[in-house]
């Protein structure tokens, strides 16, 4: 097997990383994680955290950002799919059934929410910031549904 470049170890490390702080925040919480946690429960160093994340708040406003971004390719998936209608509807069914209200992910965005309210302007700018891309691009897919079905938006 080859062995991997400094690019490609860092590379994998983050990635490592990120996945380690994802499932520890949605099962414990913003403020039960630390960052000596999730470098344990990756295998690395603190260390190697630092050196990826500056910051808890940096690691999870990138965690967070992961899973909205997996969440809006899923709703463009539903809307923006092959299939009748009533296909693209149970896809978009599928997804809401699974995710909104989803304790994990739902409770995070709040804790992390309030955490960025109560710490600093410029982390809860930051927070709002997110949000509103979030809603943005979820205008932008059903403004383009309502074009594709040539049915204007209320």
């Amino acid at each position: 097997m080859a062995r991997l470049s400094r690019a490609e170890s860092q590379a994998r490390t983050r990635e490592l990383l990120l996945a380690t702080a994802r499932r520890l925040f949605l099962r414990d919480g913003y403020h039960a994680t630390s960052l000596e946690k999730v470098a344990e429960a990756a295998s690395f160093s603190k260390g190697a955290v630092y050196s990826n994340f500056a910051t808890k708040d940096e690691l999870c406003r990138t965690v967070i950002e992961a899973i909205r971004a997996e969440q809006v390719q899923a709703i463009m998936d539903a809307f923006l799919g092959e299939g009748s209608d009533e296909d693209r509807l149970a896809v978009f069914e599928a997804w809401a059934e699974r995710t909104i209200g989803d304790p994990g992910w739902t409770l995070l965005e709040a804790e992390f929410a309030i955490h960025a309210t109560r710490r600093d302007p410029a982390l809860r700018a930051e927070v709002a910031s997110g949000g509103r891309s979030w809603a943005g691009a979820l205008r932008l897919l059903l403004e383009e549904e309502a074009r594709r079905r040539d049915r204007p938006l209320p």
